[in-house]
């Protein structure tokens, strides 16, 4: 009887030499090689690449192989090897990410990674906390549980689009500061507009206060190179089924390692060393072959290159916030430096709401945004993708000046 074969290799290698033997000298076409990676639906022009990256098909290959083997062992794989694969892929992704892997595990995804920190934080009455209230919703959320649960004053500032320096924004959390603070959560790329903020000098600041620095990077990792290590953090965590572009249901948490006793596990866990941050990530039975596809994604990304990526996301989206940041009855809600932001940027058209923004764009130019209209953020979230193409950004552009004409 011939032998059961219960998946294909796909080969990224191959892909990766084909890739760069034919297109590595040529940048357009390089990316327009590595957008034939995707399979994109033609009904329209989808620029809302920042809550979901859909995941290229060299990744799928690989998670779809994933699956039929987990599948195909079944509990053989879940009592041998699950722990061991998981433990390698978490290696790897710590020297991405730029931290030892005994101070990283694998999540779901951001809100579970930080609201781990939130919830599990040896928090006492009149404790007080700071955050802006551009940070992500779900986060203030369990900030506000907080506040009921053990009388834990929250202090909200709020992020200017256009910041002036540096110490501008460093000084919105210092001047919120006194010896009851106790952890300051701060984005490293705001998701509605995008804005990278200083994120050392902020850490370096609260520290010098005795007072903790929890970061959001939720659209940090395989977008903008990131060491962790070089933040001087306590907390950060992203989620890797943004632009990492690993399957959705993939996440990260770092904890520096002299904190990782002090955090409570969401969820009990097996008898382990205080210190050993594996404690605060009992998952229970869950889809493992979304981790192994953590993997396969670190391999499409290291086959780009980190640099090119980022290079190559801050070129689009200034592509199009450049011709449209002078235009009469246009606002762009990002800052115009360029290390202020990256790949994603945030546009409004005046007098129009942005829901109604957003449902034009698409109704009338196939163009899928996703609007914003809350936190002095009143626009459509504009986040490209590697696979998008110049002569799409023409159309976006093309789209909002004849929208900003009508008024």
């Amino acid at each position: 009887m011939a032998a059961i074969t219960p998946f294909l290799p796909y080969n990224l290698n191959a892909r990766k030499n084909q890739i760069h033997r034919d297109y590595g000298n040529s940048d357009e076409e390089f990316w327009k090689n590595i957008r034939k990676d995707y399979l994109l639906k033609p009904e329209y022009i989808n620029l809302e690449n920042g809550y979901y990256n859909i995941t290229p098909q060299p990744i799928m290959m690989k998670y779809l192989e994933h699956i039929k083997r987990v599948n195909y062992e079944g509990s053989y794989y879940m009592r041998t090897v699950q722990w061991e694969n998981k433990t390698r892929v978490t290696k790897r992704l710590a020297v991405v990410v730029g931290c030892s892997s005994d101070q990283l595990i694998i999540t779901r995804n951001t809100t579970e990674s930080l609201d781990m920190i939130i919830g599990g934080y040896p928090w006492k009455k009149d404790d007080e906390a700071i955050f802006a209230e551009q940070d992500y919703g779900s986060m203030q959320d369990h900030f506000g549980l907080i506040a009921k649960r053990y009388g834990v004053v929250n202090k909200i500032v709020s992020i200017p689009n256009h910041p002036v320096s540096d110490e501008e924004l460093v000084a919105l959390y210092e001047d919120q500061i006194t010896p009851k603070t106790k952890l300051i959560m701060v984005c490293h790329m705001i998701n509605i507009t995008g804005q990278i903020l200083p994120v050392r000098k902020i850490c370096d600041m609260a520290h010098k206060h005795g007072v903790e620095v929890m970061v959001d990077g939720a659209h940090c990792i395989g977008h903008i190179q990131v060491k962790i290590d070089d933040l001087n953090c306590d907390y950060y965590a992203s989620s890797l089924h943004k632009w990492l572009s690993t399957p959705l249901g993939a996440g990260m948490l770092y904890v520096a390692r002299d904190k990782i006793s002090r955090i409570w596990p969401l969820m009990a866990e097996h008898d382990r060393d205080p210190n050993d941050i594996t404690r605060l990530n009992h998952t229970g039975t869950h889809p493992v072959h979304t981790d192994l596809a953590i993997n396969n994604a670190i391999d499409y990304l290291e086959m780009i290159g980190m640099e090119r990526k980022e290079k190559r996301l801050r070129f689009l989206q200034r592509y199009w916030s450049e011709k449209v940041r002078n235009v009469k009855n246009v606002k762009v809600n990002t800052p115009v430096e360029d290390y202020r932001s990256c790949g994603i940027a945030n546009v409004g058209v005046e007098k129009m709401t942005p829901a109604v923004l957003a449902t034009t764009l698409f109704d009338e130019f196939h163009i899928f945004t996703v609007a914003i209209d809350y936190a002095n953020v009143h626009g459509c979230r504009i986040t490209p993708n590697v696979y998008t193409t110049t002569e799409e950004l023409d159309i976006f552009v093309d789209a909002i000046n004849t929208l900003a004409s009508r008024i």
